[in-house]
């Protein structure tokens, strides 16, 4: 267990869905930091993300949120912020020079932005069935796609060669875009960044959902 962690502590409540790219964002976070961690699914089907007792935790009504022993806390990228900050291994997942920490604000803002409308929302269409104009979807999937092999065929990992946080932001939508009809097969670069994701220490993947009959 992360000795950083109290052990008069109960593990982090991440209250998820477990087919969310954001969700499992946070849960690769925790895994990575050594956090001891309680997963919490919620039946999104029946609406329990919009119940009152989960609004409370997040006012939004969206997954993730975690509970950190009364910290309360929403959305994904601002949870591994604070888990890095609290319970920080020594490691700098936010590195802290000028051009370092741009870099990283600027993949965190295509994690939010591109990642969100491109690999997120094509799975939410495949996956989930939610009426989203996909062609827009896959041709924003295809752009960050073909910038982040520019990037890859280059360097190891997003920002300054070594691991950040920026990695563990995009991973899981891009990983498992194929879910969303979004080859990887032109990315080589990508694929061999996914695979030195998958073998970092403590690595726990995403469950995979069917992949569409053509892609």
């Amino acid at each position: 267990m992360n000795s950083r962690f109290a052990n008069d502590k109960l593990p982090v409540k991440l209250y998820r869905n477990p087919i969310s790219g954001h969700c499992h964002r946070v849960q690769l976070m925790l895994a990575l930091l050594d956090i001891p961690v309680q997963l919490i699914d919620l039946d999104m089907g029946n609406g329990a993300h919009k119940f009152p007792e989960f609004l409370a935790l997040s006012p939004l009504g969206k997954v993730p949120a975690i509970d950190d022993n009364g910290v309360i806390l929403s959305d994904s990228n601002a949870i591994c912020v604070y888990l890095i900050k609290t319970y920080g291994d020594g490691y700098h997942w936010l590195p802290e020079s000028a051009l370092d920490a741009a870099e990283l604000q600027r993949w965190l803002s295509i994690a939010a932005g591109e990642i969100a409308y491109g690999p997120c929302a094509v799975r939410l269409v495949k996956v989930f069935g939610v009426d989203l104009d996909y062609e827009a979807a896959k041709n924003i999937s295809e752009q960050v796609f073909a910038m982040m092999e520019l990037h890859l065929e280059k360097n190891q990992y997003l920002v300054n060669n070594t691991i950040t946080l920026a990695d563990v932001a995009l991973y899981t939508y891009v990983a498992h875009a194929p879910e969303g009809g979004v080859s990887l097969e032109p990315y080589a670069a990508i694929r061999s960044w996914i695979e030195r994701m998958e073998a970092q220490p403590r690595f726990v993947p995403m469950a995979k959902s069917p992949l569409p009959e053509s892609i």
